[in-house]
């Protein structure tokens, strides 16, 4: 079994420049990398976050477009008015019986 020889890895060691603001630069860069208030975990974090409000305003978009397409119709049609009053509000003329199937 091979000794490690302490002088050489001091050696090499020694041969490697650390100069102060090589050190100073890469401390500030892992700093804001991973400890920042604005680092990348946070980012990406906001991006998934923003994508995903994106998705929700498309949604809500569509369905404001749909609302407005049935009060259109539901305004302009007595007879579609009509057959909406009697499958959302179960409502019915005088002479009629209502049958309520559940599956």
């Amino acid at each position: 079994m091979e000794s490690i020889d302490l002088n050489k890895i001091i050696s090499v060691i020694r041969k490697i420049p650390f100069n102060k603001y090589i050190i100073t630069l890469g401390i500030a860069a892992v700093w804001m990398l991973f400890f920042d208030t604005n680092s990348l975990p946070t980012r990406w974090d906001y991006d998934r976050k923003i994508h995903n409000l994106k998705r929700e305003i498309s949604f809500y978009k569509k369905e404001i477009e749909e609302t407005k397409r049935r009060t259109t119709e539901l305004q302009t049609n007595d007879r579609n008015l009509e057959k909406f009053a009697r499958e959302q509000y179960l409502m019915k003329k005088e002479d009629e019986d209502i049958f309520i199937i559940e599956e």
